[in-house]
């Protein structure tokens, strides 16, 4: 029985018993925080039935690539990267809006969001850049031009409805780029450049962007219906690029204007989100209340997605929550020990990417919990309730498990001198 298991379950079995972790305490929470969903539904077992679903479907696309010899992935890179503009593209145009953003497309009546593929084509080609074009002494100069070129291409598009994720993405490449061995002035240039661009973008937006007053997500249908013909009327003045404006404005003056209120003094409609997340955790009282028993879940608007990490303090305490970021770090360390066991670079860079991607979007999502940045809109990886999202995770992970499967490992030779070893070359 064991060895049939071994068999199933290739690759490094620290990554798989994280990934399981994950998935339970992702079945548990949902099926806890999707009372919202429950009551709209009439079902009880609807959303955590349907999210199992999404799980188990991404756990049947991840098989395949981690049974891929990871040096076949190089070959997916140009039709990846065209089907990511294209699909990007379709989106921006006639993409289905969802809390304001068109972040979706419908495929044979699944929702698809192409981001999410996005994201890991553009670890992809950063991956192979990088290898391609190592020399003892560091990368090639060239390297980063190609990477701008790639990028160029798909964080624009993905900017325009999902500033949060291209950020996220950006920041990834930019880590590569350090691992990566790119020239300092290149990679510190960029930074410096995009620090200066985020001022010119953050005055822009303060600018262009609207006083919105639709800061509660639970307004009435008819609100809703009178807000969005409001923004139909604005968009014929305005330019579609912009049209988000108005909300990251709003994300921006709340962080920025976030300071100690009394309890008493908390708006509970006009800040719905954020006090629900604070009284979620508070009323932990450390321990937890027992999964189940989380109270917020009523309130929160997105308790199953973007602030599910507050409806984990809640019901399992600080222990709990320090468990979940203690298992996003163990992924992260473990995915580097496979990299630096790699004798070949494309696996190594390739690996760690996705690595990095996972995690910093899960500290992006944890951070935004318990009120450390402002709202992001970015899901908790493997945990959060999901479509596309939760099948691309899982296919990630299985790419690094391929990885730590198929990749040619580094051998040692003795050396000459101390006794100790040397890498060999190939």
């Amino acid at each position: 029985m064991s060895k049939r298991l071994g068999n199933i379950f290739k690759g490094d079995k620290v990554i798989w018993m994280v990934f399981f972790f994950l998935c339970l305490i992702s079945i548990v929470e949902v099926f806890s925080a999707s009372s919202e969903l429950t009551y709209k539904g009439g079902n009880y077992l609807a959303p955590a039935t349907k999210h199992i679903g999404l799980l188990f479907m991404g756990f049947i696309f991840m098989l395949p690539v981690v049974y891929c010899k990871c040096k076949y992935f190089k070959a997916f890179t140009p039709l990846l990267l065209a089907l990511s503009v294209f699909t990007l593209v379709i989106v921006w145009m006639t993409g289905q809006s969802t809390n304001g953003a068109s972040r979706w497309i419908s495929i044979l009546g699944f929702q698809f969001q192409p981001s999410e593929l996005a994201k890991g084509t553009m670890v992809l080609a950063t991956a192979q850049i990088l290898s391609a074009m190592q020399t003892p002494t560091g990368c090639d100069r060239h390297a980063f031009k190609y990477i701008l070129i790639v990028g160029l291409f798909i964080v624009p598009l993905i900017m325009v409805e999902n500033l949060s994720t291209a950020v996220l993405l950006c920041f990834v490449i930019w880590l590569m780029m350090i691992i990566g061995r790119v020239p300092t002035r290149q990679w510190g240039g960029a930074a410096s450049i995009v620090v200066v661009l985020a001022a010119v973008a953050i005055i822009f937006i303060l600018t262009v962007g609207g006083n919105s007053e639709d800061d509660n997500p639970r307004k009435t249908l008819t609100e809703k219906v009178e807000n969005n013909s409001r923004e139909s009327e604005d968009e014929s003045t305005s330019v579609k690029i912009f049209h988000r404006a108005t909300t990251w404005k709003s994300r921006i003056l709340k962080f920025v204007n976030n300071k100690n209120i009394p309890p008493e003094q908390v708006d509970l409609d006009k800040d719905a989100q954020a006090s629900h997340a604070n009284i979620a955790i508070a009323s932990s009282n450390i321990i937890g209340k027992g999964p189940g028993n989380s109270v917020e879940r009523d309130f929160l608007a997105q308790a199953f997605s973007d602030f599910i990490y507050a409806i984990i303090i809640e019901e399992m305490g600080i222990e709990g929550a320090f468990v979940v970021a203690l298992l996003y770090i163990i992924l992260l360390f473990r995915t580097g020990r496979i990299a630096s066991r790699c004798e070949n670079n494309f696996p190594a860079f390739l690996a760690l990417g996705l690595a990095l991607l996972l995690v910093i979007q899960a500290l992006f999502n944890m951070s935004v919990a318990v009120g450390i940045v402002p709202v992001t809109g970015q899901p908790l990886p493997l945990i959060s309730k999901g479509g596309t999202s939760t099948i691309f995770n899982c296919i990630y992970v299985g790419v690094i498990l391929s990885v730590s499967r198929s990749a040619k490992k580094r051998t040692t030779v003795p050396s000459e001198n101390a006794g100790t070893t040397l890498p060999a070359r190939s």
